[in-house]
Protein backbone atom coordinates (compact mmCIF):
# COMPACT_ATOMS: atom_id res chain seq x y z
CA UNK A 1 0.00 0.00 0.00
CA UNK A 2 1.24 3.47 -0.89
CA UNK A 3 1.91 5.58 2.23
CA UNK A 4 1.45 8.93 0.52
CA UNK A 5 -1.40 11.39 0.68
CA UNK A 6 -1.58 13.29 -2.59
CA UNK A 7 -3.72 16.38 -2.78
CA UNK A 8 -4.51 18.74 -5.57
CA UNK A 9 -7.99 17.54 -6.44
CA UNK A 10 -10.28 14.63 -5.57
CA UNK A 11 -10.95 13.36 -2.05
CA UNK A 12 -7.97 15.14 -0.50
CA UNK A 13 -8.88 18.48 -2.05
CA UNK A 14 -9.68 19.90 1.41
CA UNK A 15 -5.90 20.34 1.88
CA UNK A 16 -5.68 22.57 -1.18
CA UNK A 17 -5.67 26.34 -0.83
CA UNK A 18 -8.30 26.34 -3.56
CA UNK A 19 -10.81 24.28 -1.56
CA UNK A 20 -14.01 26.08 -0.58
CA UNK A 21 -13.29 26.59 3.11
CA UNK A 22 -13.58 30.15 4.34
CA UNK A 23 -10.83 31.25 6.69
CA UNK A 24 -10.65 34.14 9.11
CA UNK A 25 -7.06 35.29 9.16
CA UNK A 26 -5.83 38.46 10.84
CA UNK A 27 -9.43 39.46 11.60
CA UNK A 28 -10.55 39.29 7.97
CA UNK A 29 -12.76 36.60 6.45
CA UNK A 30 -11.35 35.20 3.21
CA UNK A 31 -13.25 33.01 0.76
CA UNK A 32 -10.32 30.53 0.64
CA UNK A 33 -6.84 30.21 2.05
CA UNK A 34 -5.57 31.07 -1.45
CA UNK A 35 -7.29 34.46 -1.19
CA UNK A 36 -5.56 35.14 2.13
CA UNK A 37 -2.17 33.99 0.84
CA UNK A 38 -2.32 36.08 -2.33
CA UNK A 39 -3.42 39.17 -0.39
CA UNK A 40 -0.59 38.70 2.12
CA UNK A 41 1.92 39.39 -0.66
CA UNK A 42 0.93 43.05 -0.87
CA UNK A 43 0.88 46.20 1.23
CA UNK A 44 -1.18 48.00 -1.43
CA UNK A 45 -4.74 48.13 -0.05
CA UNK A 46 -6.27 48.41 -3.51
CA UNK A 47 -4.65 45.16 -4.65
CA UNK A 48 -5.59 43.47 -1.36
CA UNK A 49 -9.24 44.55 -1.77
CA UNK A 50 -9.28 43.31 -5.36
CA UNK A 51 -8.01 39.91 -4.20
CA UNK A 52 -10.46 39.81 -1.29
CA UNK A 53 -13.35 40.42 -3.68
CA UNK A 54 -12.24 37.76 -6.17
CA UNK A 55 -15.04 35.30 -6.86
CA UNK A 56 -12.79 32.22 -6.83
CA UNK A 57 -9.39 31.05 -5.65
CA UNK A 58 -8.27 30.88 -9.28
CA UNK A 59 -9.21 34.53 -9.77
CA UNK A 60 -7.42 35.50 -6.53
CA UNK A 61 -4.26 33.78 -7.74
CA UNK A 62 -4.54 35.45 -11.15
CA UNK A 63 -4.86 38.88 -9.52
CA UNK A 64 -1.90 38.16 -7.25
CA UNK A 65 0.24 37.22 -10.23
CA UNK A 66 -0.84 40.31 -12.20
CA UNK A 67 1.28 42.62 -10.03
CA UNK A 68 4.90 41.47 -10.37
CA UNK A 69 7.34 43.70 -8.56
CA UNK A 70 4.69 45.06 -6.20
CA UNK A 71 5.00 42.31 -3.61
CA UNK A 72 6.28 43.14 -0.15
CA UNK A 73 10.07 43.44 -0.18
CA UNK A 74 10.40 40.68 2.41
CA UNK A 75 7.94 38.32 0.72
CA UNK A 76 10.42 35.56 -0.09
CA UNK A 77 11.59 35.55 3.52
CA UNK A 78 8.10 35.38 5.06
CA UNK A 79 5.97 33.44 2.58
CA UNK A 80 6.35 30.00 4.20
CA UNK A 81 5.64 31.38 7.70
CA UNK A 82 2.67 33.28 6.29
CA UNK A 83 1.29 30.14 4.68
CA UNK A 84 1.71 28.29 7.98
CA UNK A 85 -0.29 30.99 9.78
CA UNK A 86 -3.08 30.75 7.22
CA UNK A 87 -3.17 26.95 7.34
CA UNK A 88 -3.27 27.03 11.15
CA UNK A 89 -6.31 29.30 10.96
CA UNK A 90 -7.99 27.07 8.37
CA UNK A 91 -7.36 23.98 10.47
CA UNK A 92 -8.55 25.59 13.72
CA UNK A 93 -11.79 26.78 12.10
CA UNK A 94 -12.85 23.56 10.37
CA UNK A 95 -13.44 20.36 12.40
CA UNK A 96 -13.86 18.44 9.14
CA UNK A 97 -10.30 19.30 8.11
CA UNK A 98 -9.03 18.41 11.58
CA UNK A 99 -10.69 15.00 11.37
CA UNK A 100 -9.54 14.25 7.83
CA UNK A 101 -5.98 15.38 8.56
CA UNK A 102 -5.89 13.19 11.67
CA UNK A 103 -7.17 10.24 9.60
CA UNK A 104 -4.14 10.54 7.31
CA UNK A 105 -2.07 9.05 10.13
CA UNK A 106 1.64 9.27 9.53
CA UNK A 107 1.45 9.15 5.76
CA UNK A 108 3.60 11.59 3.82
CA UNK A 109 1.56 14.45 2.40
CA UNK A 110 2.38 15.90 -1.02
CA UNK A 111 0.81 18.69 -2.98
CA UNK A 112 0.37 16.71 -6.18
CA UNK A 113 1.24 19.58 -8.49
CA UNK A 114 3.59 18.74 -11.33
CA UNK A 115 3.92 22.47 -12.10
CA UNK A 116 4.98 23.73 -8.68
CA UNK A 117 8.38 22.73 -7.37
CA UNK A 118 8.26 25.08 -4.38
CA UNK A 119 4.88 24.33 -2.77
CA UNK A 120 4.39 20.96 -4.45
CA UNK A 121 6.14 17.85 -5.70
CA UNK A 122 7.14 19.36 -9.04
CA UNK A 123 7.37 17.60 -12.41
CA UNK A 124 9.97 15.07 -11.29
CA UNK A 125 8.92 14.46 -7.65
CA UNK A 126 11.98 16.43 -6.52
CA UNK A 127 10.00 19.53 -5.55
CA UNK A 128 10.36 21.07 -2.10
CA UNK A 129 6.72 20.30 -1.20
CA UNK A 130 6.47 23.08 1.37
CA UNK A 131 2.67 22.85 1.47
CA UNK A 132 2.75 19.14 2.22
CA UNK A 133 5.43 19.67 4.87
CA UNK A 134 3.35 22.35 6.57
CA UNK A 135 0.31 20.07 6.70
CA UNK A 136 2.45 17.27 8.17
CA UNK A 137 3.83 19.67 10.79
CA UNK A 138 0.33 20.79 11.78
CA UNK A 139 -0.86 17.19 11.90
CA UNK A 140 2.01 16.22 14.20
CA UNK A 141 1.08 19.06 16.55
CA UNK A 142 -2.51 17.77 16.73
CA UNK A 143 -1.54 14.39 18.14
Amino acid sequence: MDSRVLFYEGTRYFLSNFSAFKVVWRDVEWMTSEHAYQAAKFDDEEIVAHIRNATSAHEAKKIGRAHPGKERQDWNEVKVATMEEILRAKLAQHPYIQRKLRESGEWHIFENSPRDSFWGRGPDWKGENHLGKLWMKLRAEMV
